[in-house]
């Protein structure tokens, strides 16, 4: 596991009160305990594995089990059914990985895909120089809404939350200090200064998680593309690369897609796919991987009207990650501080993860910037002629990028539940449950006969048999039935089907449900439709 934090040095850096530094220390504790259970828990379960792990695994590489894949497929089947099914006008594309290498140089990647690295010298890690500092305002901003709490129970319900935040002077202190460290940030950032960028850091003595030292190497330059030969014989072999996204895919085939499918401005197209990053900094587990896979969607649009669409797509955006029921609170949009060289506008859709709040989803207007730089290093054409106003114009472009592994990494962490139950006999249990949206649980419906003698085992093959073309079932005999249970509430499936001696006599069933654990009796006729509305993802596809 590459996530790796010494919280004690870490807080020594600031100087909170013994109280709350010791609330902070239990809460970040506890967090880093429960996302290490996060991680044994999706290996020991089929879900994640460390990628070549018989030869010691490959750093922030992963392989997806058994459970996994067909989580990770659901979550691509949600977000495509979402964008292309219930859009007339979006359309999805599958481009290949390797493409022509001027095309990363019409992107600017070749150019300016770079990360300021920063080493820390006594604990020999390396960290990525911005994030450092952006961790460093998130804590700020963290003081000044602890701040904010303790005032709200000292005052009780007299207190007026926006007045005291405007007026009180250690407030006001904390928020001139993020306005002045954003202001040099964004300033660094756009004249690429790397020792202004450094000098932040010194001054505002942000120390290494690790070491808790603050004796930092220059910050340097580092390109994320992987680069690789195209072709039999070395010597002529031609340079190319991985790509790093999966965008520019879909800007190079913009004009095939668009006459093709006599597509009308405005129209997105739609593109899941690998892209890889040869990230130095990789960590927190499946966040942030040199091989991970992205569900993009470029919508073009008229040049003038790109933000208005941009708030669309903003807003229904946060839509689809509500619908899957994770918890409202747990979202939040970060609005970007200094903008990418080809944008006027751009959104982060984050996430509470154990480990804080973090992107799991960007919308962009990337204005007219690549289609236009396509056109010129290409030498052709890459216009939409509009035949109601007689004009021909380069599209602007309204981007939704959204990872499907931090998504996946999202929705297990949400799901993770540990639950203390009581017995019928007063005696403490405990289980430990994924709490999946059924809609995306790997398996929907488990099937146990209640024991293995009495034809019980032939009557439930028998339901399996009918079930398994609507739901992806499993089949379960061995240990008792609590047993089965437990383990299908740890692999997050739904509903267990449990067949048992009145099965053959009255051809009824009882269905468990996974997070009540109520069970009820029903007729075998009912279980397909009483299951299929439990579980269809049309019920997250209603929700938009």
């Amino acid at each position: 596991m590459n996530y790796q934090c010494n919280y004690e040095k870490l807080l020594k850096s600031f100087n909170f009160d013994p109280v709350t530094h010791n609330f902070i220390f239990f809460i970040m504790a506890q967090n880093e305990d429960l996302f290490k259970k996060i991680i044994s828990h999706a290996k020991e379960y089929g879900y994640i594995f460390p990628s070549s792990e018989i030869y010691d695994g490959l750093s922030a590489v992963y392989d997806y089990g058994q459970y996994g894949a067909e989580l990770k497929n659901n979550i691509k089947q949600y977000w495509w059914s979402a964008l292309v099914q219930l859009h007339e006008n979006i359309v999805g594309i599958d481009s290949a990985i390797f493409m022509h290498p001027t095309v990363w140089k019409a992107s600017g990647h070749v150019d300016a895909f770079n990360d300021p690295l920063i080493d820390n010298k006594d604990s020999k890690k390396r960290y990525r120089a911005d994030i450092l500092i952006e961790e460093h305002l998130d804590k700020l901003q963290d003081k000044i809404d602890k701040e904010a709490e303790k005032a709200a129970k000292r005052f009780g319900e007299k207190f007026d939350k926006e007045l005291y935040l405007s007026t009180n002077p250690k407030i006001q202190e904390y928020k001139a200090t993020i306005e002045e460290v954003k202001t040099k940030f964004v300033q660094a950032l756009e004249a690429n200064n790397l020792e202004a960028i450094r000098q932040i850091i010194l001054d505002n003595e942000i120390a290494c998680p690790v070491s808790g030292t603050r004796n930092w190497t220059e910050v340097r330059q580092f390109n994320l593309m992987f680069e690789t030969k195209l072709g039999s014989v070395t010597d002529e072999a031609s340079a190319i690369y991985l790509r790093p996204e999966t965008a520019q895919g879909i800007f190079v085939n913009y004009l095939n897609v668009q006459k093709t499918g006599r597509m009308k401005i405005p129209f997105g197209i739609a593109q899941i796919g690998k892209a890889f990053r040869n990230e130095i900094v990789a960590r927190q587990f499946i966040f942030r991987m040199r091989e991970f896979e992205q569900m993009e969607m470029q919508f073009f649009v008229k040049p003038g009207e790109e933000l208005e669409w941009f708030e669309y797509w903003k807003d229904k955006r946060m839509k689809w990650h509500m619908a899957l029921g994770l918890g409202d609170q747990k979202y939040r949009f970060y609005k970007h501080d200094k903008l990418a060289h080809y944008a006027n506008a751009a959104f982060d859709i984050q996430y509470e993860f154990p480990f804080g709040f973090k992107e799991v989803e960007g919308i962009h207007s990337r204005t007219d910037y690549d289609l236009s730089q396509h056109q010129k290093f290409s030498g052709k054409k890459i216009q939409y002629f509009d035949a109601e106003q007689n004009i021909s114009y380069v599209p602007y472009v309204v981007e939704t990028s959204i990872g499907v592994d931090r998504t996946f990494l999202m929705i297990l962490s949400s799901a993770y539940t540990e639950e203390k139950l009581i017995k019928e006999d007063g005696s403490a249990d405990e289980r430990v449950v994924l709490k999946i949206p059924p809609a995306l649980a790997p398996v929907k419906v488990a099937v146990l006969p209640l024991v293995k003698k009495d034809g019980l085992p032939e009557k439930a093959r028998e339901i399996l048999d009918d079930l398994k073309f609507d739901f992806n079932c499993q089949y379960d005999e061995k240990d008792s039935i609590g047993r089965r249970y437990r383990r299908q509430d740890a692999i997050g499936t739904p509903y267990c089907v449990t067949i048992d001696h009145e099965t053959l006599e009255q051809n009824s069933v009882t269905i468990r449900e996974r997070d009540s654990m109520e069970q009820i009796r029903v007729d075998i006729s009912k279980l397909n439709s009483i299951i299929g509305e439990k579980v269809s993802m049309k019920n997250l596809l209603r929700k938009l």
